[in-house]
């Protein structure tokens, strides 16, 4: 077993992970014959579309049904499968390193929840790369298909800490421009950026023809905000300090930040981007697994 992986994965969860895929919504391009339909037209079983016959080409490729029709010869073309490119952004900023109780870091369940993707994404022999930013990138690796890619890719997120700012959206514009086929963007974020900054940035994906997942990912005591005594509220980004009576402002809390989820879950409509809200105090594992899945029914 490779150490990065069973650094995030125990050999049970990595087991019932290895029955599942992920499977991609949009035509994708890349470099080995798999499951995911490809732009590039080849010899495969789905048909595409026809062109001219022109002399050298295989005779076997004739259409003879046209012929019969037009007195012409025209060649079938076809769909040519591929595998597909898997590329992981992975949120470091300060806000990302929050955690209350026993949950863990929001950082923690994003690696989690990354080293499951990228293992159910190998298993099918497809490819995947890594995207780690804070105010800016940090670190990208290109798509592999390889075990030991996955490994090394896990040993960056193992290194690195949650530091510096946040600059999601800028930052995703960047990832957009750097992945230059069509692949699936996947995306672990607490999302604390403009709110319409961010709708462009996911827009650039879209433009791009990519198929993008966002995993919204925050603690849930940013979500319930269950504080009852008077407490020095830190921002872990800036550094300011406030002292608070939790009990007086938690209704106007909780409203501001469903407002705050409602826009960031309305540009992913808008999009036909896939996104869902991954709490922190749940196994990554078992989110994973249940969004394969389901996203496996949806996709019948």
């Amino acid at each position: 077993m490779s150490r990065g992986i069973a650094s995030f994965l125990s050999p049970p969860e990595l087991q019932r992970l290895g029955r599942l895929a992920l499977q991609s919504r949009s035509i994708v391009e890349g470099n080995l014959a798999g499951r995911h339909r490809s732009p590039l037209k080849g010899a495969s079983s789905e048909f595409a579309d026809h062109r001219a016959y022109f002399p050298g080409d295989d005779p076997r490729h004739i259409d003879w049904k046209v012929l019969g029709r037009t007195e012409r010869y025209f060649i079938r073309r076809y769909e040519e499968e591929t595998n597909l490119r898997v590329y992981l952004v992975v949120d470091r900023s300060a806000s990302m390193g929050y955690g209350s109780g026993n949950t863990g870091s929001k950082y923690a369940f994003a690696c989690r929840l990354a080293a499951a993707i990228g293992y159910v994404v190998l298993k099918a022999k497809d490819s995947v790369g890594l995207f780690l930013y804070s105010d800016r990138v940090t670190a990208a690796l290109g798509a592999r298909n390889s075990f030991r890619h996955l490994d090394n890719l896990l040993g960056v997120l193992a290194d690195q800490k949650p530091g510096k700012a946040t600059a999601t959206a800028a930052t995703l514009h960047q990832v957009a421009e750097s992945v230059r086929k069509r692949a699936l963007i996947v995306i672990f974020s607490d999302l604390f950026d403009e709110g319409e900054a961010l709708r462009q940035a996911l827009a650039h994906f879209r433009k791009q023809r990519h198929d993008v997942i966002l995993f919204h990912v925050l603690d849930p005591a940013e979500i319930d905000f269950p504080f009852a005594k008077g407490a020095e509220f830190e921002d872990l980004e800036t550094g300011d300090r406030l002292p608070v009576d939790p009990r007086r402002l938690a209704d106007d809390y909780r409203r501001v930040f469903a407002g705050f989820l409602a826009d960031c879950r309305k540009p992913c409509t808008e999009l036909n981007i896939d996104y869902r809200l991954a709490r922190t105090d749940q196994s990554a594992e078992l989110f994973a697994r249940a969004y394969l899945e389901e996203r496996k029914r949806l996709s019948k």
